[in-house]
């Protein structure tokens, strides 16, 4: 299989490509569409849980801005060639005024419990303390995912009160407790 076209980081078992406008609308078109533009097989069962139309298509015009590239949407590449797209992460947008952003992260089924998110996370979360301006990470879940409050605690998150939403829970990830 060969390396994702798009912007990308790397992990030991995942490419982690930065959502183009162009990504996007492929996106958007269908499983094929995306596939070639990122230079792997189609998935089967695409798109992953919590992975919607309305939010495609608003991220799709946020990434006019090139500033917004890499704030939102990264998809989820195997490095090994029977793998193909994995699932998404990513942000809900660049950092607000107190320094804070926003992590989600929905994998394949066939590709669950493998640690996959676990390492997107990690991966994404260097990549947000790469701007100065991030002081914060967080995430919100339900308190009944064990296997989603596992990939925040993995990687460093602690519980930091109710979410955004009625039954839903906060971690979050100060850039201070970062050693």
């Amino acid at each position: 299989m060969s390396r994702p076209r798009a912007s990308s980081i790397e992990s030991p078992r995942l490419y982690l490509a930065a959502a183009t406008e162009a990504l996007i609308r492929a996106d958007l078109e269908g499983p094929a569409a995306l596939a070639a533009g990122l230079g792997v097989a189609p998935p089967e069962d695409w798109p992953p849980a919590l992975h919607s139309r309305p939010v495609l298509e608003a991220v799709a015009l946020q990434l006019r801005d090139r500033a917004e590239m890499g704030w939102h949407v990264w998809y989820l590449v195997g490095r090994e060639a029977h793998e193909g797209l994995v699932g998404v992460a990513g942000f809900e947008g660049r950092p607000d005024a107190d320094g804070s952003v926003e992590l989600a992260y929905s994998v394949l089924p066939a590709f669950q419990n493998r640690g996959y998110a676990s390492e997107a996370v990690a991966r994404l979360v260097q990549w947000a303390f790469s701007h100065q301006q991030v002081n914060r990470v967080t995430a919100e879940t339900l308190p009944h995912l064990a296997n989603s409050i596992r990939v925040l605690q993995r990687n460093g998150f602690r519980a930091a009160g109710r979410g955004s939403e009625y039954g839903v829970v906060r971690y979050a990830l100060e850039r201070s407790r970062l050693s």
